[in-house]
C-alpha cells in the first residue's frame, strides 16, 4: 500500500499536445506533433500525449489529462465567423480548427486544466473569446518579416524579458477576457493569461525552439509545475 501511495504522489503529469493535420503526397491526412513539443514537455518533467484532431473526443480526452498545450500551425480561418479570408491567410485543415474550438468549449467546463496556447495557440484562445485577429502582420506593421522564419526578436513580459524565436504572420488585436502581459519591441501582442483560472496562458512566441531558460522551457514549467499543483 505504501508503495503505491508513493508511486501516485511521484506520478509525471500528462501533458497533452494537440495534433496537427497535414496531408502526404496522395493527399492522405495523418495526425502530426513536431518534437520540438514532445522534448520540451520532457525538459519540463512531464509526459506528452499527442491529442487526435477529433472534435468528437476532445473532452473524452482531456478528462484523463493534467495539462494541455495547443501548438502552432497554419492560419485561422476566418469565414466561419462571418470575417472575409485575407488573401495572404494559409488555413489549417478544418478538422483541426473545429477541434481546437471544441477543446476550448471543453475548458470553460473544466477551468481548472492548465492550459498553454502556443502561437496559433494563443490565436485560437483569443478569437474563442471574441479578439479581433489581425490576418496579416504586414498590413500594420513596416517590417512584419521579422515575426517569421524563426528570426529572434526581444518581448518584455511578466513571463520573462528577452530574445524569442518567432514563426507567424497574424496576431491578436486585443484580448477580451484574458490580461495582456506581454508585448515584442514593436508592440504586437506576445503573452494573454486568464486571470479566472489557475494556469490559462497563451504566448506568440515558440518557447519550444527559443533558447531563454525563461522563455523557452521555463514555459513548459510553469504549465506543468500547475499540473503537479491541481
Amino acid at each position: 500500500m505504501q508503495y503505491r501511495s508513493r508511486m501516485a504522489a511521484e506520478r509525471l503529469p500528462l501533458v497533452g499536445i494537440t495534433a496537427d493535420v497535414a496531408h502526404d503526397e496522395r493527399g492522405r491526412p495523418r495526425h502530426q506533433v513536431r518534437s520540438t513539443y514532445v522534448d520540451a514537455v520532457l525538459a519540463a518533467g512531464g509526459v506528452p500525449v499527442l491529442v487526435p484532431a477529433c472534435a468528437a473526443v476532445r473532452e473524452s480526452v482531456i478528462e484523463r489529462l493534467d495539462a494541455v498545450v495547443i501548438i502552432g500551425g497554419d492560419d485561422i480561418d476566418t469565414r466561419p465567423f462571418g470575417i472575409p479570408l485575407h488573401p495572404q491567410a494559409r488555413v489549417m485543415d478544418p478538422s483541426r480548427q473545429a477541434a481546437e474550438l471544441a477543446l476550448l468549449d471543453a475548458l470553460d467546463r473544466q477551468p481548472a486544466i492548465p492550459l498553454l496556447g502556443v502561437c496559433l495557440g494563443m490565436q485560437l484562445m483569443g478569437v474563442h473569446r471574441g479578439a479581433r485577429l489581425i490576418q496579416h502582420l504586414g498590413d500594420v506593421l513596416p517590417d512584419a518579416d521579422r515575426h517569421r522564419d524563426d528570426r529572434i526578436h526581444a518581448v518584455q513580459t511578466e513571463l520573462g524579458t528577452g530574445p524569442v524565436a518567432s514563426w507567424h504572420h497574424q496576431a491578436i488585436a486585443d484580448a477580451p477576457g484574458f490580461e495582456v502581459i506581454g508585448h515584442s519591441d514593436d508592440g504586437v501582442i506576445e503573452a494573454i493569461r486568464d486571470p479566472s483560472r489557475p494556469f490559462s496562458v497563451g504566448v506568440q512566441w515558440h518557447p519550444e525552439r527559443t533558447a531563454d531558460e525563461a522563455l523557452g522551457v521555463g514555459i513548459f514549467r510553469r504549465l506543468v509545475d500547475a499540473a503537479r499543483a491541481r
